[in-house]
């Protein structure tokens, strides 16, 4: 079982986004797929048409007692189980620092499932707590998206040292996110970002598919498979099965561009692939 983090130090960069629709590639792709929300918003839960909702909460799913099983559930796709949120993870961190060693609580109660699934996706609320302290002593490899603008590129580098304290040699892979290159301030930036080693060479380009998954509570892989934000994240998804070095999965291959033909709606003019990026 391999766990991969989408977290960050800042927020409204496309974590959730990712999150969702790499679990639907990731499934897709024959992997048994968990995908743990951890953010009290609960947006990747809604995506799947779930409640955002922990009997017991935060308190009761943290404390051990239960093993996470007790709370996962199925969704309607095939190899893709959740994890949903809860309100009270707003208050996780004062939970977990009131256990003993709080950075082990995740990779513990993750340790059951290895059976279970070959891949964990964690969609994480921003911030540097004790919270993504514990998500990094249980991940594989953290995943960023990082909008191109200077404050999110400092976020990445806020996120690195935290990670170089913390865990140092966690593998970070970093990849551009709501990229529109008709934008000045994001050329530039791609141009700064190019030849760093922790930046994939996928770049999710800003999309209205992607906009649209909280009003139809579908990945916009499944949706929407030939928009070139589904594109996108399916190149990113073999980005990280590579850094992830998987084994092959034992399911079968799901192929989602063959569901084009049954998308709601075509691929709109926005959609536009940023040249030379994706």
């Amino acid at each position: 079982m391999r766990v991969v983090a989408v977290a960050g130090a800042k927020g409204g960069v496309g974590k959730t986004a990712a999150a969702v629709n790499l679990a639907m590639v990731a499934s897709a792709a024959g992997y048994r797929t968990l995908l743990w929300d951890l953010d009290p918003q609960g947006a990747a839960t809604h995506c799947y048409r779930a409640r955002a909702r922990v009997k017991g909460g935060a308190t009761r799913l943290l404390g051990g007692k239960r093993g996470l099983d007790s709370y996962i559930r199925s969704t309607d796709h095939v190899r893709l189980d959740l994890l949903p949120a809860d309100p009270s993870f707003r208050v996780v961190d004062t939970v977990l620092s009131s256990r003993r060693w709080p950075d082990r609580v995740i990779r513990k109660l993750l340790r059951p499932l290895d059976r279970s699934y070959d891949v964990v996706i964690l969609d994480c609320a921003p911030g540097l707590g004790i919270v993504t302290e514990s998500v990094v002593a249980a991940s594989d490899l953290v995943l960023v998206p990082v909008v191109p603008a200077p404050l999110s590129v400092r976020s990445l580098e806020q996120l690195q040292a935290f990670i170089d304290e913390h865990r140092p040699g966690l593998p970070l892979l970093a990849f551009l996110s709501m990229l529109d290159d008709r934008k000045v301030l994001h050329r530039q930036v791609v141009g700064q970002l190019q030849g760093d080693p922790r930046v994939a060479l996928s770049a999710v380009p800003v999309s209205s598919a992607v906009e649209r998954m909280g009003l139809e509570q579908v990945p916009a892989v499944l949706a929407s498979p030939l928009n070139l934000a589904a594109v996108a994240y399916r190149r990113l998804w073999a980005e990280v099965e590579d850094r992830l070095d998987l084994d092959a999965p034992s399911g079968s291959v799901i192929d989602l561009t063959g569901l084009a033909e049954q998308a709601d709606e075509p691929v709109r003019p926005d959609d536009t692939a940023p040249s030379g990026v994706v």
